[in-house]
């Protein structure tokens, strides 16, 4: 068992406050987990937590028990219901293999017009903090990748007012479950209904399960209107969102309920993590100058010193600046952790864990593990460029996680942040210090502070 234990509440203590004090005590748990092994427990309460922290334990066993751990279920069901990202095996095994399709690379590849026009909209709307100093980028970068995931899952069908309820309800519903997870005595659902974190979170669910309704109305009245006409295609046929392919599984495959789930937790893990990622490789961008100029100098030999459109090509050609991306995840891993449910026993390498027990999946641990080398505690994207200074586990990289149940959105999420990159890093030089951030933990790992930024126009030097 991890250190740090008290009678009848066992390690409960360690999680109240608030989210930058969980950061610093999950680090410590993963700490402790690797020292001791790469497997211990915790106890929240009467509950038997396992925790994990070696790649081949993790992968083996995220492949063996499928389903998520029973708090993420409670926690998130009202609004992501049977959604990919926490639902039963069995709905998530006949969802996947359904919605595999979507995200096609022909599909995806269609996409890259909205990519553009989202990278020069934050061209644009950064260009009113040129030279004013340091400010929180985080917010434009935020806004940007929500309006990008709503324009490739919804398109038009959702107006700017609902985008705008939809994402502010979406923050506050999240706040919500991380408020709650940091206030043990609201778990039973029975003292969480009385509290004022409930009426606000069932507030947010009724907003963002309506806005959802309303396109899928306006979605399902548009199809039936192109049915109708004998000449739907006047301008060429339309380009189809997420949405749209959900729904031409229809046949009663996936009912409305279930098309709303997954929109829920397509726009949810569509915009959030790509967000994240995006606001640290920044600051970290902007901390190293010497990595900077090389992703500049990439850029030039791609576009030719032109702002013009990233095509499709360009992606692959964009070898550095996919390393930054992928060292930035390694780095700052997004989603320190995962949880499992196990429905059986497993055996480890030096261990047995029981079934019946919730897991914890240390994906932070993974990426300090010793395999990375010396270095594993820098910041250094040229690791990337040479298949001899990986390490040789594959399991060594998490940043989409691992398993069967790995983020179905990985292609997605890697062409949307190296096409709007690229526009942002052609116009602005940035500078900053991420020796200075302070970061907290709720689901995600996102900043509080010492994250600020400052950008100049690379045409006006």
């Amino acid at each position: 068992m991890l250190p740090g234990s008290w009678p009848f509440i066992g390690h409960t203590h360690l999680f109240i406050g608030d989210a930058s004090k969980f950061w610093h005590q999950f680090k410590n748990i993963t700490s402790d987990c690797m020292k001791m092994g790469h497997v211990s427990y915790i106890y929240m309460g009467p509950y038997k937590f396992y925790v994990l922290s070696d790649p081949d334990d993790i992968y083996k066993l995220s492949n063996i028990c499928l389903q998520k751990d029973r708090f993420s279920y409670e926690f998130t069901k009202e609004l992501l219901g049977d959604g990919l990202l926490f639902s039963p095996v069995s709905t998530w095994k006949r969802h996947r293999k359904l919605i595999n399709p979507t995200f096609n690379q022909q599909i995806l590849d269609g996409f890259m017009s909205i990519f553009n026009s989202q990278g020069r909209r934050l061209v644009s709307q950064l260009a009113m903090e040129v030279g004013k100093g340091s400010f929180d980028h985080s917010p434009y970068v935020r806004q940007n990748f929500m309006e990008t995931i709503c324009l490739t899952a919804l398109d038009d069908s959702i107006n700017e007012e609902e985008a705008l309820n939809y994402v502010r309800s979406f923050e506050t519903y999240m706040n919500c479950n991380i408020s709650r997870f940091h206030r043990p005595w609201l778990y039973p659902d029975i003292l969480y209904s009385f509290s004022s974190i409930k009426k606000r979170h069932d507030e947010c669910v009724k907003v963002l399960n309506r806005v959802c309704d309303s396109v899928l109305q306006k979605k399902r009245a548009q199809r039936k209107l192109n049915k109708s006409s004998a000449n739907k295609d006047h301008n060429g046929p339309k380009l189809k969102v997420f949405m749209d392919l959900l729904m031409d599984l229809d046949e009663g495959q996936l009912t409305d309920r279930e098309i709303r789930d997954e929109m829920n937790t397509i726009i949810m893990a569509g915009h959030d993590t790509s967000a994240n990622v995006t606001v640290f490789a920044l600051l970290l961008i902007g901390s190293y100058p010497e990595v900077q100029e090389k992703i500049f100098k990439e850029l030039c030999e791609v576009f030719g010193g032109t702002d013009r459109d990233v095509e499709k090509q360009d992606l692959s050609r964009l070898v550095y600046l996919e390393a930054v991306l992928k060292e930035t995840m390694r780095y700052y891993v997004m989603a320190p952790f995962v949880g499992r449910f196990l429905d059986q026993d497993v055996e480890l390498k030096n261990y047995t864990i029981k079934a019946g027990h919730d897991c914890m999946l240390l994906l932070y641990g993974i990426h300090r593990n010793p395999l990375w080398g010396p270095d594993v505690d820098d910041f250094r994207p040229e690791r990337w460029l040479d298949p001899a200074t990986l390490p040789k586990n594959p399991n060594a990289f998490v940043g989409f996680s691992l398993g069967k149940r790995n983020c179905i959105g990985k292609a997605y999420a890697m062409m949307s942040m190296k096409a709007q990159l690229s526009h942002v890093l052609r116009r602005y030089r940035i500078r900053a210090d991420h020796t200075k951030l302070v970061v907290k933990l709720d689901v995600l790992l996102k900043p509080v502070a010492g994250h600020f930024v400052s950008i100049e126009d690379r045409l006006k030097l």
